[in-house]
């Protein structure tokens, strides 16, 4: 299997979940190897970087680059999520400020903007990361594992006290050698409670938020006039978000990830944990597509 990067450039516009300031994002090509790279246009010199566990250094709410000179790139990982389930390797996203735009709140434009600039294969091998033993982190009643498995498998618990999600499973299973991305995540929506949108506001968070961009929750309902795209929406769209934090180490992961009330924080040590244990993993690529698990699949047909 090769890795895979645009056929050309294309552009949208949006506004930063929690800035609010309007952005242009701009998606390009990248050679082999060259990573996912992150670009602030709107600076001077145009700063750029590769996108590395240990660069995520903010995760209020969100999974936000930021190197050790200040620059910021937020809230990744919806289009790292869109990355992952469509196999992009090497791209490279340029923006007009410092927060990828929250479109509608999950990865689905994403991948209909990348489908259109067209996803081509290219002349070296998709490397892989399979894991070998398992790691875990655990934090209080937070814990996240990742052990292994020959494909990429998902299971997630959420607990959420109120009678919206409640209606809905808080736990949910997904094996990706059984299901596609695009059918059972990638619509699933950010979300919100009504009384916390306040608290968020007067700490420069959610500044953009509105009906369009996220599931908002008052005391019994949800508030959102089109309601739920899944009755359980919101634990499928924190597999969304775990999906986007593990795929900022750079390559798909073959092994199972498990988590209890995981979040971007201890999705990020996990990652961490991983590369401290060297013994835990190792690099793989395969030179015919039989050979790889069936979880990854071939390129989508571009209509």
């Amino acid at each position: 299997m090769l890795q895979r990067t645009l056929a050309q450039e294309v552009s949208a516009t949006g506004v930063g979940l929690h800035s609010g300031e309007r952005v242009r994002l701009t998606l390009k090509p990248a050679a082999v190897n060259s990573g996912i790279v992150f670009c602030r246009t709107d600076l001077p010199e145009q700063p750029s970087v590769r996108v590395h566990p240990n660069l995520i250094n903010d995760t209020r709410l969100s999974s936000t680059i930021v190197t050790e000179t200040g620059l910021r790139i937020a809230t990744i990982e919806h289009i790292m999520s869109a990355f992952a389930g469509l196999g992009i390797d090497n791209i490279k996203v340029e923006l007009s400020a410092p927060e990828i735009p929250i479109m509608d709140g999950s990865s689905l434009p994403f991948i209909y903007l990348l489908e259109s600039a067209g996803i081509v294969n290219q002349e070296q091998p998709k490397k892989f990361i399979r894991i070998l033993k398992e790691v875990t982190v655990v934090e209080k009643d937070k814990e996240v594992h990742l052990s292994p498995y020959d494909g990429f498998k998902i299971r997630l618990n959420i607990n959420f006290d109120h009678p919206v999600i409640n209606r809905g499973n808080q736990t949910f299973e997904i094996d990706f050698k059984n299901t596609s991305y695009l059918d059972e995540i990638a619509r699933a929506r950010t979300f919100g409670f009504m009384q916390e949108i306040e608290f968020m506001r007067s700490h420069n968070l959610g500044l953009g938020g509105n009906l369009n961009n996220a599931i908002v929750i008052d005391e019994g309902d949800v508030l959102n006039p089109d309601g739920l795209r899944f009755d359980d929406e919101f634990v499928r769209h924190k597999i969304l978000d775990a999906i986007g934090d593990l795929y900022v180490i750079g390559h798909p992961i073959i092994g199972f990830f498990e988590g209890i009330k995981s979040g971007h924080a201890i999705n990020n040590k996990l990652l961490r944990a991983l590369l401290d244990q060297p013994d835990s993993f190792e690099y793989v690529s395969f030179e015919a597509n039989e050979q790889v698990p069936n979880s990854f699949h071939e390129l989508p047909k571009i209509a």
